[in-house]
């Protein structure tokens, strides 16, 4: 199984794969983690991911732009099982959901920031979305290391 996780913060998400069954499981090549800084896809100067959200509204999101140039990218390399976008609003994790994704072989994980991402990318590029709970984070990371470990385990 190889996962691909998408975010703005990737420096998060190392010490959860560098401890324990996540760790072993990496290393005994059963599952492959990859991290993608979104900033990596960004255009200009300051490599801006974020934007007012199309249409009008409160707060920042994700510009589909990056978010698409790099699911495009990776989808070039491979073929991927599911895209999937951490949100409160998904349908919530749990074992019986946990044990289908881990069948899976490759899948894409886009962690959320801001105000969550541009509805087009909802729309257009995620196939599942998912929550690990009825609350809000500062970020889908925590979310992505969560639901790796319950699929991974």
């Amino acid at each position: 199984m190889r996962i691909d996780i998408i975010t703005v913060v990737p420096e998060i998400l190392r010490s959860p794969f560098e401890a324990s069954i996540l760790k072993r499981a990496i290393e005994k090549g059963l599952v492959e983690v990859h991290v993608h800084n979104l900033r990596d896809y960004a255009q200009g100067n300051y490599k801006q991911v974020d934007d007012y959200q199309f249409g009008g509204g409160a707060g920042m999101v994700l510009m589909i732009e990056p978010i698409d140039k790099c699911i495009q990218e990776l989808k070039s390399q491979r073929t991927y099982d599911e895209v999937i976008y951490l949100t409160p609003d998904g349908q919530t994790l749990d074992q019986k959901m946990a044990n289908s994704l881990s069948l899976l072989g490759n899948m894409i994980i886009l962690c959320g920031h801001y105000k969550g991402v541009d509805q087009r990318v909802r729309d257009t590029l995620i196939t599942r979305e998912i929550s690990i709970g009825d609350y809000v984070l500062s970020g889908g990371e925590l979310g992505a290391a969560v639901l790796c470990d319950a699929v991974i385990r």
